[in-house]
């Protein structure tokens, strides 16, 4: 895929761009949910889970699946699915290790363990969803993985095997057969997979997931961010700038954004990460690419694409850029970066020449809180009465379920199967502070480009981050 622009290409991607909206489309709706009120005064409950994304909702799921009489209280800065639940294009993945091939080089002990652990947890994810009724348009179309350069087919081909040895049916593509499959000019062959991965539309999955948890009791305030937690008496008190909640047990499921625990920060590097959403095709336009089966989409690179299509007819398009701000900031002002937007629309147009007069009707960003191992960090804090899942660096639609199991059973403090794994025992190595971080962080991004435009070889750097385990990805 060419980093590049023509003239004529800039131009395109300027006139598609012109009436998109600045906001994620999934949550720019009318009939999307109203506000809920704020916390005001003081409350008391059992549980408290701070942030109302994907982590947060699973938590206060699971904590009622567990007891159903236990008093839960969500509290979100914003709205629920704000952050990157809202934002994400909806692929809700199997894997708990950020695939196979990384899950190999870094638990290779664990990893087929891993990999059954996460397929149950897709399915008794997708069973839960299901049962509840939730209308969050799940599809069970699965993903296929493309390359777009020739040294990419090695990698579909390790990657085919590695799966044959953990049962996974991956079925490898050549050219003219993913071409029958979707029309592009850009694609070489594929990997498809028909069960790792289904698709749902995230804000309605958070909105329903919401809905029936406050049928069951839960309280959810939003705008009602937490500004500090402290010891009371045998539990904690996480205060808001309205009121308070003295509760036995918390968890912070805030992902990129501020949390009450500053450790975190130690952690979590924010990316912000580039969507775009086209404008219904028209059957014609639909005809010209195929791509009957509706399937997740995304190509072979380091730097890559991930696109579906969406119950209404339209196309999603985002990834590529993966963007670090100094210090990492966190901010609504750097939603929109007109570069790597229109990077997007130039590629979009690359991959599917045919659209071209396509417009967008939405653009929007929104930090992914990736972590050096590129899955998330667990651990608890005041003397084990506060737990967190964060930085699922992109994987955690389907992971946060998980993760949210994994911090119950770390309030709980009883030995689980979950908590015996090295991804739930050792933390990922702390990113170095600024001003060391920026540098580091760009001159791996330099390095990821130049490894793309050399047929794939990583130089000294990327070789060292591999060896450890270590890297940057979205």
């Amino acid at each position: 895929m060419s980093t590049g622009s023509s003239t004529a290409g800039t131009d395109a991607a300027a006139h598609a761009l012109r009436d998109a909206a600045p906001a994620p489309y999934w949550m720019d709706r009318p009939d999307a949910p109203g506000p809920r009120p704020r916390l005001e005064g003081p409350v008391d409950a059992d549980l408290v889970v701070i942030g109302a994304g994907f982590t947060g909702l699973w938590t206060a799921w699971r904590a009622l699946e567990r007891d159903p009489a236990r008093s839960v209280v969500v509290l979100e800065a914003e709205r629920v699915a704000f952050g990157a639940t809202g934002r994400n294009g909806g692929f809700v993945a199997s894997s708990l290790t950020h695939g196979l091939t990384h899950g190999t080089h870094v638990w290779p002990d664990q990893v087929g363990a891993l990999h059954e652990e996460g397929e149950r947890n897709l399915a008794d994810l997708v069973a839960t969803i299901e049962a509840a009724g939730i209308d969050c348009d799940l599809r069970r179309s699965g993903k296929t993985t493309i390359a777009v350069e020739e040294w990419q087919l090695a990698g579909l081909r390790d990657a085919q095997r590695l799966g044959e040895r953990h049962g996974v049916a991956l079925e490898l593509q050549s050219r003219d057969e993913l071409q029958a499959d979707v029309h592009s000019p850009t694609y070489l062959g594929g990997l498809r997979d028909r069960t790792g991965t289904v698709l749902v539309d995230p804000a309605r999955l958070a909105w329903g997931m919401a809905a029936e948890l406050e049928r069951r009791g839960v309280r959810v305030y939003e705008a009602s961010a937490a500004t500090g937690l402290r010891r009371q008496g045998a539990g904690v008190r996480v205060s808001t700038r309205t009121g308070h909640v003295d509760a036995r047990d918390v968890v912070i499921a805030t992902a990129a954004y501020p949390a009450p625990l500053r450790r975190l920060g130690n952690y979590l590097m924010p990316l912000y990460d580039h969507v775009l959403m086209t404008e219904p095709l028209t059957e014609a336009q639909r005809a010209s690419i195929g791509w009957a089966e509706g399937q997740g989409l995304t190509d072979a690179g380091n730097q890559f694409h991930y696109y579906r299509p969406t119950a209404d007819g339209r196309i999603l398009f985002g990834g590529w850029d993966a963007v670090y701000y100094f210090g990492g900031r966190v901010d609504s002002r750097l939603e929109q970066r007109d570069s790597s937007h229109g990077l997007l629309a130039r590629h979009f147009f690359e991959t599917f020449p045919q659209l071209a007069g396509l417009g967008f009707t939405h653009r929007w960003a929104g930090p992914i809180d990736s972590t050096t191992r590129f899955t998330a960090a667990y651990g608890t804090a005041l003397g084990g009465r506060v737990a967190y899942a964060v930085g699922h660096t992109g994987l955690g639609v389907g992971a946060s379920r998980f993760s949210a199991d994994v911090a119950l059973d770390l309030l709980a403090g009883e030995p689980t199967s979950r908590l015996r794994y090295d991804i739930v025992r050792r933390r990922p190595f702390p990113i170095p502070p600024e001003p060391f971080r920026n540098p580091i962080v760009q001159f791996t991004r330099r390095s990821i480009l130049a490894a793309d435009a050399h047929e794939g070889r990583r130089n000294l750097w990327l070789r060292t981050l591999d060896r450890f385990g270590l890297g940057f990805n979205s």
